[in-house]
Order: structure tokens, then sequence, then C-alpha cells
């Protein structure tokens, strides 16, 4: 128990440090004025947009060669504006991805999805 809440503690100071650096980093600009919530998650979908073409147009062979640096800057860019929309609604992402898996958990049953990619209405 001891070594898990140790980790725990770890995560978090790491999750409390991006927060601190992606703030400190906005507002020494002064862009905290374009980040309202629809800009945010804009900004979420044109960075997955990206991210998709690193991937546009490749054989199956190929996918998994893609150039790690631009997969790793686009990840970054992503995950910054969704930490930052996440911030602004004080929103813990940890909690909202355990609640979504609960969630999924429930429609998708393993003994039903297990092995399929179908939807869980199709299942």
């Amino acid at each position: 128990m001891q070594k898990e809440l140790h980790i725990i503690k770890i995560v978090m100071d790491k999750y409390n440090k991006i927060i601190k650096e992606l703030i400190q980093f906005r507002n020494d600009r002064d862009w905290e004025q374009f980040h309202d919530s629809k800009n945010l998650a804009l900004a979420i979908s044109l960075e997955a947009a990206e991210l998709n073409e690193l991937f546009l147009w490749k054989k199956d062979n190929e996918v998994e060669n893609i150039n790690k640096d631009r997969l790793k800057e686009e990840i970054a860019d992503i995950l910054s504006y969704t930490f930052l929309l996440a911030e602004k609604h004080n929103l813990d992402v940890f909690d909202i991805v355990s609640e979504k898996i609960e969630k999924n958990a429930q429609k998708y049953p393993v003994d039903k999805a297990k092995g399929t990619a179908k939807k869980y209405n199709e299942l």
C-alpha cells in the first residue's frame, strides 16, 4: 500500500508540474484570452487531424513505422490542449478516464466484446 501511494504521488506530481508548465507557457504569451472551451476543443480536433495525417496513405506494413518524433509532437499537442481544457473546467483527467472505463466496461462486457471490434449496440 505504501508503494502504491508513493507511485500515485509521483504521478500526481508529474501531472501538476505539466499543468503548471502549460499554464505558465500560455500566460507568458498572453494566450489565455484565446483559450476558451470552444477554441481548445477545436485545437484538439485540429491536432488530432495532424496526427491522422501521419498515417494517411500508408500501407498496413508502414503504419507502425511512422516518424516517432512527429508522432510524439502531435500526441503532445493533443494532450496539452486536452489538459488545458480539463483544467479550465476543474476536471481531474484521471477521474474522468476511470469513469469512462467503468462506463465502457458496462457497454462492452468481456464475454460479448472480447476479440471483436463491433460497437456495443451490435454485440
